[in-house]
């Protein structure tokens, strides 16, 4: 049996124990929400100095208000 759980939260340290293709970051785009996935390709020169929860504290990730 697979499950999947869905968390929204923002939380550093929650966000730092995931894998880039397992967050998700939410922004509004005029009256809406926009959904994109982590591109693990992209940041795989990131990680090597930081993690996620860095990453999105710099706001290298986006999904900040």
């Amino acid at each position: 049996m697979e499950s999947q759980v869905i968390v929204s939260a923002q939380s550093v340290n929650l966000l730092s124990e995931l894998e880039p293709e397992d967050a998700v970051v939410v922004e509004r785009k005029d009256s809406a929400s926009v959904f994109k996935r982590l591109d693990p390709i992209r940041l795989q020169d990131w990680l090597q100095e930081y993690s996620l929860g860095e990453l999105w504290t710099m706001n290298i990730l986006g999904g900040r208000p």
